[in-house]
């Protein structure tokens, strides 16, 4: 899912000092909201069908004619009924690609789908919301991870200046980012051609994973990658 989600966390008593706190979305929430939001959006279907046999430039009329043919209540039950199950794969999809974050004295943990980083304190030398995005920075510039983060800003913020970690308003290094168009100047080499297999796995819409995956590659460059829209923009760490 594309889209932030304010969602509430689990609730637990507040970590002592030599503890570490962990903000995660409740999983039971987020698959209730899909299953809801699919529950509507099935529901509401024969009622689009039948808006669309109202007009008579509309397309895709044969399977609304087919859909409508159904009798009542069997077709608003069937559409509410897949639905549902629609929303309960998205809702599994969303719980899967949910990220919590592990604040401890000494180190942070981002754990998403399968898998976790760690990253000790002295390592980190920011850390900031970019659009949807949380962003880990690195003393030297470098970025040790930019996830997708639904968790409400205000409260990760907090917990980690609590923590003694360094929360910025803002990218430290935003003014140092340029905009990317092919054969730019400045890259180092075979970057240009990263950057080209990105901008295309970008419009594809199953192409996130190799997005995510030519962003390593460019970071083993020392090229920093931030999304905008469709454009991408890039900054070059020195050293």
């Amino acid at each position: 899912m594309e889209e932030a989600r304010n969602v509430p966390l689990h609730k637990s008593p507040g970590p002592r000092a030599d503890e570490a706190a962990e903000l995660k979305e409740s999983a039971w929430v987020i698959m209730l909201f899909c299953v809801a939001c699919g529950a509507v959006a099935g529901a509401l279907l024969p009622l689009l069908a039948r808006l669309l046999l109202s007009l008579p430039w509309a397309p895709l009329k044969g399977p609304a004619e087919l859909l409508t043919s159904l009798p009542e209540p069997v077709l608003t039950l069937g559409t509410t009924a897949v639905g549902v199950l629609g929303g309960l794969l998205l809702g599994v999809s969303a719980v899967h690609d949910s990220l919590s974050v592990r604040v401890g004295d000494t180190h942070v943990t981002l754990t998403i789908r399968d898998g976790s980083q760690e990253f000790a304190r002295e390592e980190i030398s920011a850390l900031f919301r970019d659009g949807k995005h949380l962003v880990v920075l690195a003393p030297s510039g470098m970025e040790l991870a930019r996830e997708h983060c639904g968790l409400p800003w205000q409260r990760l913020a907090d917990t980690l200046t609590e923590r003694g970690y360094t929360w910025a308003r803002e990218d430290p290094y935003r003014a140092e980012f340029r905009r990317w168009v092919p054969g730019t100047p400045g890259l180092p080499p075979g970057a240009d051609a990263l950057l080209r297999a990105r901008a295309k796995a970008r419009k594809d819409e199953d192409g996130a994973e190799e997005a995510r995956e030519l962003r390593g590659e460019l970071l083993r460059l020392g090229v920093v990658v931030r999304d905008e829209d469709k454009r991408q923009y890039w900054r070059v760490v020195s050293g």
